[in-house]
């Protein structure tokens, strides 16, 4: 006969369970946003007129960057949204989003059947995603903050860049299989379709898994006192009563964006292009590394619980600064893809040091009623802009005969962060104990900033 479980063991099932729903939206909205990204260079002459492909592929990436304009947008909106009616609700609505989004993208008929309306839907399609993956991040650290027990909170908030990691590896995965089942022409008459109606599918079934998740009591407490007259919501209390810890986020989210579309993205670019590798071997590099960074995720996250969060965010931008410049030069000389590998592994292991924090230390700044609204404005703005340039501004200097300028440029952008990191005030571990009541709530040292 089988022993009931323990009360302990009951909650660690609650929280793994809300967690796993949490992360699966985070993983199908990052699918969906690179499956865009991947495929498009096939179904570009889809939704635009006949004639220079390279007219049609440009046009493709317009529509890529205005998805890209729209996440501070997202941001702010579906941030306050989430401080307003929930992280739940605003978690639901991401996911729902960006289906939408996907759903329109394969479905739409070509611009041989409806003309100019397919751009149209293109573009409108984009905007949905654009909107999702800018509110998601915000939204997403909250709960995830908000829903681990005390001393683990950066254990659980690091699955947030383990789905985002997962969902580049499976639109990579998806692309990869289709590419060896399925012709040019398949792919460029019909094939390109088959991603976008999985994550809308998928999305749907998130959508649903996400509607079964509870809600933080963190937010159901401030929900009980929401009639307070002295409180106030919103962009006017995030800038007038948080400005110290609004800069604080910037100055984490530059150096750390920065690197992340160096190391994960561009990387691979500047294999084939400075070092001259093959394509498909760099493919293969690529795979292999981004899913050992994945893996880095949760070790890096818990140690933050035992050491605390500021040594383990010294430690990515103090090698990052060291590293990035020799290391980069090293990549563009090497022709052996096991170096090669070994390289990018070594700048992605720091670079766990800031993506597996990036949500719960930014969440951990500001209090429930503008937490969403805190983490998501700022990061988004500051995606759309460090993040959206990294690329071009590599290639421009490549152009300009200064590609090492690019390694400092990196490596300023990282001193950055390692002096937000000066500023960060260390959270207390008691924190989510204090607020919930289960504990007297100490007064909060000089060094402490609970989550509250």
């Amino acid at each position: 006969m089988s022993q009931s479980r323990t009360p302990s063991a009951t909650a660690h099932s609650r929280v793994t369970a809300n967690v796993v729903r949490g992360c699966l939206g985070n993983l199908i909205e990052w699918y969906d946003w690179f499956a865009y990204a991947t495929f498009s260079i096939y179904f570009a002459s889809a939704f635009f007129p006949e004639g220079n492909q390279t007219a049609q592929l440009l046009s493709t990436a317009a529509v890529f960057a205005v998805g890209f304009l729209m996440r501070p947008l997202g941001g702010w909106v579906l941030g306050a949204y989430a401080d307003r009616y929930g992280r739940r609700r605003a978690l639901t609505l991401s996911v729902t989003l960006m289906s939408a989004g996907s759903l329109t993208i394969a479905l739409t008929p070509g611009h041989a059947t409806i003309g100019l309306w397919a751009p149209v839907l293109l573009v409108l399609a984009r905007l949905l995603q654009g909107l999702s993956v800018g509110g998601e991040f915000g939204s997403s650290a909250s709960y995830l903050a908000e829903i681990a027990p005390p001393g683990r909170r950066g254990f659980y908030s690091s699955f947030q860049y383990v789905s985002i990691v997962l969902g580049q590896l499976a639109a990579l995965l998806v692309a990869i299989i289709l590419q060896n089942t399925l012709t040019d022409g398949q792919l460029q008459s019909w094939g390109w379709r088959i991603p976008f109606v999985i994550g809308a599918v998928a999305g749907l079934a998130v959508m649903y898994l996400r509607r079964t998740m509870e809600e933080s009591q963190h937010f159901r407490q401030e929900k009980e006192k929401a009639g307070a007259p002295h409180e106030r919501k919103g962009i006017h209390s995030l800038f007038t009563e948080y400005p110290r810890q609004l800069l604080a986020v910037f100055g984490l989210a530059i150096g750390g964006t920065v690197a992340f579309y160096t190391y994960t993205t561009y990387l691979q670019k500047y294999l084939v292009n400075t070092a001259g590798i093959p394509k498909p071997t760099v493919s293969v590099i690529g795979f292999a590394a981004l899913f050992v960074y994945m893996l880095l995720q949760p070790a890096a996250g818990a140690l933050s619980d035992r050491v605390g969060r500021r040594p383990v965010m010294f430690a990515f931008s103090i090698g990052g600064m060291v590293l990035t410049v020799p290391l980069m030069t090293t990549l563009g000389h090497t022709s052996s893809p096991w170096l090669a590998f070994l390289l990018m592994t070594l700048a992605l292991t720091f670079l766990s040091g800031y993506s597996a924090l990036a949500a719960i230390i930014k969440a951990e700044m500001f209090p429930t009623k503008v937490r969403a609204l805190g983490v998501g404005l700022p990061h988004a703005l500051v995606t759309a802009t460090f993040g959206g340039l990294t690329e071009p501004i590599a290639l421009a200097l490549k152009k300009g005969g200064h590609e090492s300028v690019f390694f400092w440029y990196v490596t300023a952008c990282i001193a950055l962060t390692f002096l937000a990191t000066l500023v960060v005030r260390e959270p207390s571990r008691a924190s989510l104990l204090e607020e919930t009541g289960t504990v007297p709530a100490a007064p909060a040292s000089p060094k402490t900033a609970p989550l509250t």
